[in-house]
């Protein structure tokens, strides 16, 4: 009986073991295949030299759960140097604000806010106060606050409005390069994926020196829903959370995606760039459905194509960028990074419960092994 025992409990502690390795470790590490191009030495948007991230996680009682992640482009005055963006809107049930001066000037010049739907005015307020109080801006009048959304409702007391502009301006002073934490934080704290708990994910991608050398780095906010697919799998099918397989099932929800990379490009080849990252989303089996707020705000962090504030009247710009013929391996690198930022949001989120005692359970990854190995 004892030996029993003790067979027992080594077993019940192999498999704790197990999971806690499955749980730490991301999904290319456990043998899951995301396309032909290498990740960045982090297999993170901060691969992207200079680029910064911060997050806030607000986790209180028993319905708070939501938070927000910052992205600096760049480690100076954003405002003085503006970056070369674009802005795609795969599906437009959202509420993401400044797009429309991006999308006329082609040019970020705020630091990057994700948060909940209902705390985007606070994303706006935090985010204008933090530039205002930059040195070199004491004249600045105006300011375009880039800040982007989902909805945490289901597990968020999202009504109770918890975020305030002084949390915001602490994920952007918080915001640093390096490794970046994923799952249930920042802006993801409170999210949903595909039935599963989602969160924040992120990858990389490094061009051969051949193809230019450049990085590609990708953030997600995931919160969608649609036919999860990891490695050609059907895992929606399999685990019978998948669209319309009921009445009462729905699809909707929203992902935030962020590219990045220093590869010299333009407003409109970053339009282009962003398009692409929308088929990132399309592998993983998201829908873009009518209830989801589907963006992708792509910049450049090149130095030699920022645009200063200060610059005399009458200079020129210099825009020496790359040519239209050369951005096909770019296009194949944010597909790919894409896809894995959002499986490594899946992987890395754990079981929630918040508002009205909800639980969101984490994605089975030890079934999900299992059958790609098979």
């Amino acid at each position: 009986m004892k030996i029993h025992s003790l067979h027992l409990l080594i077993l019940i502690s192999l498999v704790s073991l197990v999971s806690e390795s499955y749980s730490q470790s991301r999904p290319r590490d456990l043998g899951i295949p995301f396309g032909v191009l290498p990740s960045g030495k982090l297999n993170a948007i901060t691969d992207v030299e200079g680029l910064k991230v911060g997050h806030l996680t607000k986790i209180e009682g028993e319905s708070i759960r939501t938070g927000v992640t910052a992205i600096l482009p760049h480690g100076g005055n954003i405002f003085q140097e503006k970056v070369p963006a674009a802005i795609y809107v795969g599906n437009g049930f959202g509420k993401l604000a400044g797009v429309t001066q991006v999308q006329e000037l082609g040019l970020v010049e705020s630091p990057i806010i994700l948060t909940n739907t209902l705390s985007v005015a606070a994303g706006i307020e935090g985010t204008v106060r933090y530039v205002l109080s930059q040195d070199g801006n004491e004249s600045v009048q105006s300011v375009n606050a880039v800040v982007g959304e989902t909805n945490d409702g289901f597990l968020n007391d999202i009504r109770g409005m918890h975020i305030r502009p002084e949390e915001v301006i602490q994920a952007i002073h918080s915001a640093e390069s390096g490794a970046i934490e994923e799952g249930n934080v920042g802006a993801g704290t409170g999210t949903v994926c595909f039935g599963w708990k989602g969160g924040i994910g992120t990858s990389s991608r490094v061009l051969p020196h051949s193809l230019g050398g450049y990085t590609v780095g990708v953030l997600v906010q995931s919160n969608f829903g649609g036919n999860l697919q990891i490695a050609g799998i059907p895992v929606g099918e399999k685990l019978e959370k998948y669209p319309f397989r009921s009445a009462i099932e729905k699809a909707d929800g929203s992902c935030m995606i962020v590219v990045a990379t220093d590869a010299p490009l333009e407003s409109r080849n970053l339009e282009r760039l962003a398009k692409r990252a929308m088929m990132g989303l399309a592998k993983t089996g998201g829908i873009a459905s009518n209830g989801s707020g589907d963006y992708v705000i792509a910049f450049s962090t090149a130095e030699k194509i920022r645009s200063k504030y200060n610059a005399e009247s009458g200079s020129l710009e210099n825009l020496q960028t790359i040519r239209n013929d050369d951005m096909s391996a770019l296009f194949m690198a944010v597909i790919e990074a894409t896809e894995e930022a959002i499986i490594n949001s899946l992987f890395a989120a754990e079981s929630m419960t918040g508002k009205e005692g909800r639980t969101v359970d984490a994605l089975p990854k030890e079934k999900i092994l299992e059958w790609i190995k098979k």
